[in-house]
């Protein structure tokens, strides 16, 4: 972390300190359905309340085009306060009077949450005027959202320009195991990129052909793949338009000399439900009636003798339809023993994306991997060797 302003260079006491998080979490019946992005942020709220600075929470929540009720932080608030065990302030507005008053009536250590930035129009447009009627209200900012990073909003963004700006320990962590993972690994490192399309992942595929010693394809996008190698694949989801592309990476993963893995069994049913019949075909034997929705027996042994033979592992996407049975059992395996491995010391073990975190949550593993990291589109991102807005404005130049 030696390239970003972090906690530990920063002088908090007294001071008014915006600190952006993701509260951004689902909501059931008006309550937190799953805390656990509240409780990512927790120790850099309560460690800045502990140094005497006045805390001032700013996020979103949802796509509003507007103050929506539905919509209000303000339920979400209780639950912060739950989790961190202290009482939390609530502002109906996040400029404007309503914000001044309530930050002025804050004393070191009170901790206050402003009403959703995304209702005014000015946050999404990184409005100087918005970023200005922001800082207003702070003395130091401090970015613990890793999950918003891509997007250059004001609260996101904007503000890193306007006052000395600090990574918060969630985004510290973050960094830190991003950047052990793929900027400076132990090698061998190898990917395992799974998912439904290759559309969505041309960016990450080229990055990560450069840059790991092994990638591992599974899911949907696997099947392209083996269409673009002659495979017969009947009726599975794949991107056809997209063979070409399919065989110019795996060109190109043969060009570096990088070992690029694909099923060699699977696990088919002519229906996409849970508890189809199913039964493990090679990947010459598909017909034409065929869905494949999950790598086979075979396919599982080879990807996790790859696994062994490495020292850092970034995984994004999940194997098959992990979310029906039978159809998982490749996703719960491959986790399985990267968890083994982890927890042994033989390997670093870097995973995040919606979907892979509810595939990691499903085989039980998430709190065995090095680090899981619940961002979507910006872990997605950073993988692909982009540079993150809200990450970009941290940096010690």
């Amino acid at each position: 972390m030696t390239a970003f302003r972090t906690l530990d260079r920063a002088d908090l006491r007294g001071k008014r300190v915006l600190v952006r998080v993701d509260l951004n979490v689902p909501m059931e019946h008006g309550k937190v359905a799953d805390a656990t992005r509240i409780e990512r942020v927790a120790p850099t709220i309560s460690e800045i309340a502990d140094k005497g600075g006045k805390v001032i929470l700013l996020s979103h929540l949802g796509r509003p085009k507007g103050p929506d009720p539905a919509q209000s932080l303000r339920p979400v608030v209780q639950a912060v306060a739950e989790i961190i065990k202290r009482p939390v302030a609530f502002a109906p507005d996040c400029i404007g009077p309503q914000a001044e008053a309530a930050v002025a009536a804050l004393k070191p250590g009170d901790i206050l949450c402003l009403e959703n930035t995304r209702f005014h129009r000015g946050e999404e447009k990184n409005d100087p005027a918005f970023v200005d009627a922001l800082a207003k209200l702070g003395d130091v900012w401090v970015n613990d959202a890793f999950s918003a990073a891509h997007r250059a909003h004001a609260s996101t963004e904007g503000l890193g320009h306007r006052l000395p700006a600090y990574a918060g320990r969630s985004m510290q962590a973050e960094l830190d195991a991003l950047t052990r993972a793929l900027e400076t690994p132990q090698r061998p490192l190898a990917a395992i990129v799974g998912g439904a399309k290759i559309s969505t992942k041309l960016d990450l595929l080229g990055n990560l052909i450069a840059k790991v010693d092994a990638l591992i394809i599974g899911g949907a996008m696997a099947n392209t793949f083996l269409a673009a190698e002659g495979k017969p694949i009947g009726k599975s989801l794949a991107e056809r338009d997209l063979i070409a592309t399919a065989r110019d990476i795996m060109a190109k993963a043969a060009d570096r000399h990088r070992e690029l893995v694909l099923p060699v069994d699977a696990v088919v049913a002519q229906e996409f439900a849970a508890h189809a019949p199913s039964r493990v075909v090679s990947v010459d034997a598909v017909d034409g009636g065929d869905m494949i929705l999950d790598i086979g027996p075979r396919s599982i042994e080879h990807a996790i003798s790859v696994l062994a033979r490495m020292k850092t592992l970034v995984w994004n996407g999940p194997f098959g339809a992990f979310e029906l049975e039978p159809f998982d059992t490749g996703t719960i395996e491959a986790a399985e023993a990267a968890a083994e491995l982890t927890q042994a010391g033989k390997l670093v073990s870097v995973a995040g994306g919606g979907d892979t975190v509810a595939a990691l949550n499903k085989a039980g593993v998430t709190d065995r991997f090095t680090y899981v990291s619940t961002a979507g589109g910006a872990f997605l991102e950073w993988l692909e060797g982009k540079a993150l807005p809200g990450i970009e404005v941290l940096r010690i130049r």
